[in-house]
């Protein structure tokens, strides 16, 4: 589990961050929306440890995140940015095992976790296949892939901190990776994910967050944050609200 409380960060004598206090609970995902520069891949940033906070800082089972060794805090915490690359030619299984580094849960297991997180992302196919031959998509499902190793089993709410991880995908593995993620957090895990599309978030999350200019404009679960008002406020849109005619989220649809 992650939590931070009035996490705040300067850059050069600007606020970006103000006053930010989210729990991450054990199976559930919490949806970060907002529209560019409000602040989403800033808070994810914070959270893992990258940027250093003016004020506040992010505790992970109770303790400080930086109380925690590399080693230890890797089999708590996996994180996928908005973009990742590699420059080697390594095959798509050796990637996803990368994931598993930090455990001492042995071979056997760690090829049974590999294999099901390679399922999981839609991606087994692509196994014994050089990254570099890959196209973007195929790229952002490994890693996610190897993200779900690193953690997989959510025992004890191992977080899993995603920015935009649906940004390169058809909408076919769009809702794939969003599956996984559900997976993962129903297992037990604690997830926090950047999204910018509003349906795909009012499916796959318990809880939203709305940023506007570094702020929380508001928060609760989808129904509370994905108002007709709420959305014009902040993105400036004119949208319909209804309930889904299967599972009766909201569905959002632009005026």
């Amino acid at each position: 589990m992650m939590q931070v409380d009035a996490l705040s960060i300067h850059r050069n004598g600007t606020c970006v961050l103000s006053d930010i206090s989210l729990t991450l609970q054990p199976r559930q995902v919490l949806g970060v929306l907002g529209p560019n520069g409000a602040g989403k891949s800033t808070l994810l940033g914070a959270l893992c440890g990258e940027l250093k906070a003016t004020h506040g800082q992010p505790w992970l089972d109770g303790q400080p995140l930086s109380s925690w060794s590399a080693q230890a805090r890797a089999t708590r915490l996996a994180v996928l940015p908005q973009s990742s690359s590699l420059s080697f030619g390594f095959d798509v299984r050796e990637i996803v095992a990368m994931g598993r580094l930090p455990h001492g849960s042995g071979r056997d297991r760690d090829a049974e976790i590999v294999q099901a997180a390679l399922e999981a992302a839609d991606a087994s196919h692509l196994q014994g296949r050089s990254y570099l031959a890959l196209s973007g998509g195929e790229r952002q499902r490994v890693h996610l892939a190897r993200v779900l190793a690193q953690v997989w089993s959510g025992e004890g709410g191992q977080t899993l901190l995603l920015d935009e991880p649906t940004s390169m995908l058809d909408p076919l593995h769009q809702h794939t990776l969003l599956q996984a993620v559900r997976g993962f957090a129903d297992r037990g895990g604690a997830v926090m994910v950047i999204l910018h599309d509003l349906n795909l978030a009012a499916r796959y999350c318990d809880r939203l967050m709305l940023l506007q200019a570094g702020r929380i404009y508001v928060s609760g679960t989808p129904d509370d944050v994905l108002t007709p008002d709420a959305l014009q406020a902040v993105f400036g849109l004119e949208v319909l609200v209804r309930p889904h005619p299967e599972r009766g989220y909201p569905l959002i649809i632009a005026r």
